[in-house]
């Protein structure tokens, strides 16, 4: 790409945001130097933002500050289109990604990146606002099998030793599911041996349970029940009507936890939030929380602490904390701000009181924030970059040339990014592959260290995956590793 001005190409980034990839450097598989942390140290991330389900990791041992060309590289991987970050248990590294017209399920070696099994099935699916179209979902994986959503709501149960296939469903073909903006993006979750998924069926099927070990339906729930006759806190319309025409999609993975001695499985639908027995599907509650405009999504994770939930969205929804009541059949809102943190996708990192977490629709707009979580007060926020562009110019879609010291360096700017916690510090990946060190400190915003991360490019949409000293990046058509551990 010919240089522009970094102003220039900002603006053009405002007028016309991005919808389609563009592969700018050439990806391959390889090993490079730095010794891999040994298997036995270490967690896994075995699931959507790990096993603490809000990316935090319990790691220790990990690089205080980075080398300015980055950690060690490990090894770089080739893959298909997708916006799914990858899962971890052991030894074994599960994409799910597409290329032609087969999305495909494929198990790698963590310290090699040699396939060690693959499993392929048809698809069809063209996103209708022109992003990739390749699959969404995070792999779910336990001690002997590996669960997969793709992005037409085909549910896969596979043999994690060999990817053999144990079982499927088609959710599309079995329950009604209205045509959704995106394809599917709410990863499935396990709640003993119960896989809950949210279907976005009509007109009681948003979502739905199946048996873990058979693919049986047990139960489903939430729809027209749930929301007819539902007050908005609108002016107009005061209640809702439902037509039986609306898509009851989410893209906002659930939540299981334990609030007052009752176990919730937390959704956050189009709608908004419904909280669900999982043994046996049934309402406990319901609260409304959605954008007026059409063309809107609720994506970002709901965040329990206690009996306090947090949620986000963007679209100009803005933030809301509730408080559960003692018999867990409602909630009363503590704080809502519709101009609070607005959360596109990237659920909020919840940390000794505050929550870290990117705000924002568009590129152009997004910061990284902290905010308190029992008053919703902004502590500070940033775009990543609070220096001088003047002697910065964009080369590619990832980079930028300094034109003082007439290097290449990584994008200024955070975006829409992600983040994971571990040992105090965020380790952040912004939209344009640029990866940080931030320190997670409420009083002021201090990045300790960044780089650019070599064969990532835009878009970087999912989030970082740390297990056992490894930090594995996603973008749209490679993964790649870095050893974080010290020496």
């Amino acid at each position: 790409m010919k240089s522009v001005s970094l102003s220039v190409l900002l603006t053009c980034l405002l007028v016309f945001p991005a919808a389609r990839s563009v592969a700018e450097e050439t990806t391959s598989q390889k090993v490079e130097g730095g010794a891999a942390a040994k298997p036995s140290e270490g967690e896994d991330w075995p699931e959507f933002l790990g096993s603490d389900q809000y990316g935090r990791s319990s790691e220790t041992g990990l690089l205080k500050s980075w080398p300015e060309q980055g950690p060690p590289l490990l090894w770089q991987k080739e893959i298909g289109a997708g916006y799914s970050a990858p899962s971890v248990r052991g030894d074994r590294l599960v994409v799910h990604h597409r290329e032609g017209d087969r999305e495909i399920v494929e198990c790698v070696n963590v310290a090699s990146a040699e396939t060690e099994w693959k499993y392929e099935t048809p698809t069809s699916f063209s996103d209708p606002f022109g992003y990739n179209n390749g699959p969404r979902c995070t792999p779910l994986l336990t001690e002997t099998h590996c669960y997969t959503y793709g992005a037409q709501g085909r549910l896969l149960c596979l043999e994690l030793a060999n990817g053999k296939l144990v079982w499927e469903r088609e959710t599309q073909r079995d329950f009604n599911v209205p045509e959704a903006f995106f394809g599917v993006g709410a990863t499935p979750i396990l709640e003993g041996n119960t896989l809950i998924v949210l279907v976005g069926g009509q007109p009681e099927a948003g979502v739905v349970a199946f048996d873990a070990t058979t693919g049986e339906t047990l139960w489903q729930n939430v729809g027209k029940s749930t929301w007819d006759q539902s007050p908005t806190g609108w002016p107009n319309p005061k209640t809702y009507e439902w037509t039986g025409e609306e898509m009851v999609v989410s893209y906002a993975t659930p939540i299981a936890a334990t609030i007052h001695g009752k176990r919730h499985v937390l959704c956050f639908m189009r709608h908004g939030l419904v909280s669900l027995d999982p043994e046996t599907g049934k309402e406990r509650f319901h609260y409304w929380y959605r954008s007026r405009d059409h063309e809107s999504v609720n994506a970002a994770r709901p965040v329990v602490v206690g009996d306090k939930i947090f949620l986000s969205a963007a679209y100009r929804v803005g933030s809301v904390l509730l408080e559960v009541n003692e018999q867990g059949s409602g909630v009363r809102e503590v704080w809502r701000d519709p101009r609070g943190l607005s959360a596109h996708w990237t659920t909020p990192i919840p940390d000794d009181g505050y929550l870290y977490g990117f705000d924002g629709r568009h590129e152009n707009e997004a910061t990284l924030q902290c905010i308190q979580l029992e008053t919703g007060e902004l502590q500070w926020k940033s775009d990543g970059w609070e220096k001088p562009t003047d002697h910065l110019q964009a080369i590619s879609r990832s980079a930028v040339r300094n034109t003082k010291t007439d290097t290449v360096e990584a994008w200024p700017y955070y975006g829409r990014g992600s983040a994971i916690l571990a040992e105090g510090q965020l380790i952040v990946l912004g939209e344009r592959g640029t990866l940080a060190l931030v320190e997670a400190n409420p009083d002021k915003f201090v990045e300790i260290s960044r780089f650019r991360p070599e064969g990532m490019t835009y878009p970087c949409w999912a989030a970082p995956v740390l297990s056992r000293g490894r930090l594995f990046l996603r973008c749209e058509n490679a993964v790649v590793c870095y050893d974080l551990k010290r020496r």
